[in-house]
C-alpha cells in the first residue's frame, strides 16, 4: 500500500521554518516564539515529523571551512542498464557532496567539493570517467552557489495552500 502524504498544517510549517533558520532551536523557544502551542505539543510535533521522515535536524558543514573551496558540477553520460549502479557509486566518494539521476540529456549528476580545479581534474579524469558505463562527463566549475538546499524554504503556494484547507468553507 503506498504511504499517504504528511498532512501539514500551518503551525508545522512554522515549526519546520523555525527550525530551518536555526535547527539547534529548543522546543521551548519554538513554543514561545509561536505563543499558541505548548513545548510538550511542539516536541510531539517535531519527533512525529522527523519519524515521517519529513524533515531531518542534523549540521551543515560547508566544505570551504575545511579547505575544499572549489565545487563542479559534473553530469554524466551513462550506459542505460548502468544508470543506478554508476550513481550508487559515484555517491560512496566523499568528495561528491549530492548525486542524483536525471531523465534529459545526462543521466547522472554529481557535485564535487576539492581543494582546486586540478584536484577537480584528476577526480573527473582518473576516477569518474573510468567507471565502468560512463560515456561521457561533462563539467562545470561552480564559482558561486547564491542558494544551496539547506537554504530551502517551503514555498508560499504550499503555505496558502494549507492555510485555505485548514479555513472553514
Amino acid at each position: 500500500m503506498a504511504k499517504t502524504m504528511y498532512n501539514f498544517d500551518k503551525i508545522d510549517i512554522k515549526i519546520v521554518n523555525l527550525l530551518l533558520d536555526d535547527g539547534r532551536m529548543s522546543a521551548s523557544e519554538v513554543s514561545r516564539r509561536l505563543g499558541d502551542i505548548s513545548e510538550r505539543a511542539v516536541r510531539y510535533r517535531i519527533d512525529r515529523m522527523v519519524n515521517e521522515g519529513v524533515i531531518r535536524i542534523s549540521a551543515v558543514a560547508k566544505p570551504q571551512a575545511f579547505g575544499l573551496v572549489t565545487i563542479a558540477d559534473v553530469w554524466m553520460e551513462v550506459e542505460s542498464d548502468r544508470i543506478i549502479e554508476v550513481a550508487k557509486r559515484m555517491a560512496e566518494f566523499d568528495n561528491v557532496s549530492y548525486v542524483a539521476c536525471g531523465i534529459g540529456e545526462s543521466d547522472v549528476s554529481v557535485q564535487i567539493v576539492a581543494k582546486d580545479t586540478n584536484e577537480i581534474y584528476q577526480f573527473v579524469t582518473e576516477v569518474v570517467r573510468k567507471i565502468p558505463g560512463v560515456r561521457k562527463t561533462t563539467t562545470s566549475i561552480v564559482p558561486l552557489i547564491l542558494k544551496d538546499v539547506y537554504q530551502w524554504r517551503i514555498p508560499e503556494r504550499v503555505v496558502k495552500e494549507v492555510a485555505e484547507a485548514e479555513s472553514p468553507t
